[in-house]
């Protein structure tokens, strides 16, 4: 059932060297800076995207994620969703307006897979950049690097699968668009989606809780993913694998990693969904072929290195 959660939002990522997350995530990835505040933080966003940021860098001791930002419709959902998570159990903590730069009021709380979601209603509107809202060119000139699209999705990995599961869907409206489940039946990788988009949030059974897998930017075409591979190659960046196509959603991408170690991913295509449609299953002794369709094998780096 729909509860006003529309999209991601944002995501806060920690970098070990900020002059060189910049270098990746500007002149690589193609992200453009929009401000900076007084704790040193970088706001980016991709140049499709119509708020003020979509990814906040913060230069830390250690790579990873500090949250993960999802946007409701208003102000009367923000309050009503809070209710919601605190009848449900949740530990709520009130980020105030100004926290993030340019962002209102926001909250936050813990999932049970112990990554840290929290939700806002009130951004500051900047439009698309390089482009009019009248009369729009059909992209902007000046665009760097793989000229990513928009921040799409997350993969989390961490514990309590089903208790993460309980809270997106009784609590945020998500649905299981595609899943992968074992032997016995048990799901050990789900993924989310709040509306037409193959997902909005994947998380895989791990047993160590609130790890990062990768960050995920959309691109356009086929054509764009193997620009960004040829760009990974020229500018001598970490490739983790790829470009190739996915099982789980179709989608055809590369993952390299940021100069911190926090893994990227750049994808076009993929599937679509509605909340009607009954979601695809995979099992887990063809995870091989559902993650990489063509080499239908998984490397043991894209197992094993998270932040």
């Amino acid at each position: 059932m729909k509860k006003g959660v529309l999209r991601p939002g944002h995501i806060q990522l920690r970098v070990l060297n900020m002059a060189q997350a910049l270098e990746h995530y500007i002149n690589l990835l193609g992200l453009i800076e929009t401000d900076r505040d007084e704790q040193g933080r970088v706001y980016l966003k991709a140049w499709t995207e119509v708020e003020k940021f979509s990814v906040v860098l913060v230069e830390a001791d250690e790579p990873g994620m500090d949250f993960m930002a999802y946007k409701v419709i208003d102000e009367a959902t923000l309050e009503c969703l809070e209710a919601d998570l605190l009848a449900y159990g949740c530990t709520v903590r009130r980020m105030p307006a100004g926290d993030l730069k340019g962002c209102g009021r926001r909250v936050q709380f813990d999932l049970p897979s112990g990554h840290v979601f929290e939700l806002y209603a009130d951004k500051d509107y900047t439009g698309k950049w390089g482009v009019s809202d009248f009369n729009p060119e059909a992209w902007p000139r000046g665009l760097k690097g793989m000229r990513a699209v928009r921040f799409d999705h997350c993969l989390l990995y961490g514990g309590e699968l089903q208790a993460t599961y309980d809270l997106l869907v009784d609590v945020l409206g998500f649905y299981l668009a595609e899943q992968v489940v074992d032997d016995q039946g048990t799901r050990i990788a789900q993924f989310m989606s709040l509306a037409t988009k193959a997902h909005d949030v994947a998380f895989i059974q791990h047993a160590e809780p609130g790890r990062l897998h990768h960050v995920s930017f959309y691109l356009e075409t086929w054509d764009d993913v193997l620009r960004a591979a040829d760009l990974i190659s020229m500018t001598n960046s970490s490739l983790d694998i790829g470009p190739t196509r996915h099982g789980l959603t179709h989608g055809k991408t590369v993952y390299f990693f940021d100069p911190s170690g926090n893994r990227n991913e750049v994808f076009a295509g993929g599937d679509y969904n509605y909340p009607d449609h009954k979601p695809q299953t995979w099992s887990a002794d063809e995870l091989g072929k559902a993650i990489f369709y063509h080499d239908r094998a998984l490397n043991e780096r894209f197992l094993t290195v998270l932040t």
